[in-house]
């Protein structure tokens, strides 16, 4: 439904058309992708802000502003890291609705990385990442933010 010009209109739709044309291993194709995504985000945001808190927060203390900026910096570099992969997983979720021959016969992860490779090299798997880096600073500065409050919180109860 996020692709450009969709036929679909409501989640129902897309889902019963997807499963027509498709079968049901079309909401699962990414699945893979999608696990191998959440292993070095998790580890590069939990290193990156733990560092940067450190840098800007030397005492330790409680201080908003700095998990925020923090957790901004943290998730924009995981986004970044981890942006390849995501290329990969909105090729296989998109396949479907694609005009390219190529790109509609990508059968997983590793097809995916070949198409990606071959039509458009290194650059195509930087695709998106203005986006997804700004997408993903403020959620996970006002995630960490929440966190170290409820840490807080929780502790001088």
């Amino acid at each position: 439904m996020q692709v450009h010009k969709s036929e679909f209109r409501s989640v129902f739709t897309c889902a019963r058309v997807v499963f027509r044309n498709e079968g049901i291993g079309a909401f699962y194709v990414s699945y893979p992708t999608t696990l191998m995504i959440t292993i070095p985000s998790n580890a590069v945001q939990f290193t990156v802000y733990d560092h940067m808190k450190k840098i800007l927060n030397p005492t330790g203390e409680y201080s908003p502003g700095t998990h925020m900026l923090a957790g901004a910096v943290s998730g924009g570099v995981a986004a970044a890291v981890t942006t390849p992969l995501d290329v990969v997983k909105t090729i296989l979720q998109t396949r479907g609705t694609s005009h390219d021959p190529e790109v509609r016969k990508v059968s997983g992860m590793f097809s995916a990385f070949k198409v990606i490779w071959r039509k458009d090299g290194l650059k195509g798997f930087g695709r998106g990442l203005t986006p997804r880096v700004l997408a993903h600073m403020p959620s996970n500065a006002l995630c960490w933010l929440s966190y170290e409050f409820f840490k807080v919180a929780i502790r001088d109860a």
